[in-house]
C-alpha cells in the first residue's frame, strides 16, 4: 500500500476516532461533573485532554511507514 493511501485512510480513521472520543468524553463528563468537586473536575478535564492520544500511536506509526 502506498504511503499516500495509508495517510488518507489514517486521516479518516483519526477523524472518526476523535468524533467518537469527543462524544463519549462529553457524555461521561455530563454524567460525572455535577457530582464532582472542583479538583475532580480538574482531574477529569486533564485526563480527557491527554488520554485520547495514546491509542493513536500505532495509527501514526502505520501512517508514516515508508
Amino acid at each position: 500500500m502506498r504511503q499516500r493511501t495509508r495517510k488518507a485512510i489514517g486521516s479518516l480513521a483519526l477523524l472518526t476516532y476523535m468524533g467518537i472520543y469527543a462524544l463519549l468524553a462529553s457524555t461521561l463528563g455530563a454524567l460525572l461533573l455535577p457530582a464532582l468537586p472542583f479538583w475532580g473536575e480538574l482531574l477529569f478535564f486533564a485526563a480527557a485532554g491527554i488520554v485520547w492520544i495514546f491509542p493513536l500511536k500505532p495509527l501514526f506509526a502505520w501512517m508514516n511507514r515508508p
